[in-house]
């Protein structure tokens, strides 16, 4: 599926559309989010949480690599949301991010772990891992690819 956003709205609320089909759904437990600085990844990722009824401030979690987020609406199998940023990490980025425990996290069927950056760990991503790519077309507007 190919989406146009033509404002950081658009591009929160397509990410609130498929948080709340993920709520009820909760396919997959990884989406790996790829594209430029710029391109639009956290305020899709603000929108999913919202999505998922997380009402919490959404922040990016570039400096520290990793936030977790509790899920409230408890009628769903969805308990927590992961955000992983790995645009900081350089070397061995996949030994760093088992070292932050996210092959545990993703392994567990209550969590959705949501990565920005994530082709930097492409060859530790479960095979089932949902991709999506951001592209910066201008001012506004983004191609946002799933």
């Amino acid at each position: 599926m190919e989406t146009i956003t033509k404002s950081p709205e658009a591009t929160y609320q397509l990410g609130e559309k498929i948080g709340a089909s993920l709520a009820i759904s909760h396919q997959p437990s990884v989406i790996a989010l790829v594209g430029d600085l710029g391109s639009g990844k956290t305020t899709f990722v603000q929108g999913l949480a919202k999505g998922l009824g997380i009402e919490k401030k959404i922040i990016s979690p570039t400096f520290i690599l990793m936030r977790s987020y509790k899920i409230q609406n408890t009628k769903y199998q969805i308990l927590n949301l992961y955000h992983v940023d790995l645009y900081r990490l350089e070397g061995n980025v996949a030994e760093e991010a088992k070292n932050l425990g996210l092959t545990d996290i993703w392994g567990k069927k209550d969590n959705i772990v949501v990565i920005e950056w994530a082709e930097k760990i492409k060859k530790i991503l479960p095979k089932e891992t949902k991709w999506i790519k951001f592209e910066n077309m201008g001012e506004n507007e983004r191609k946002i690819i799933a």
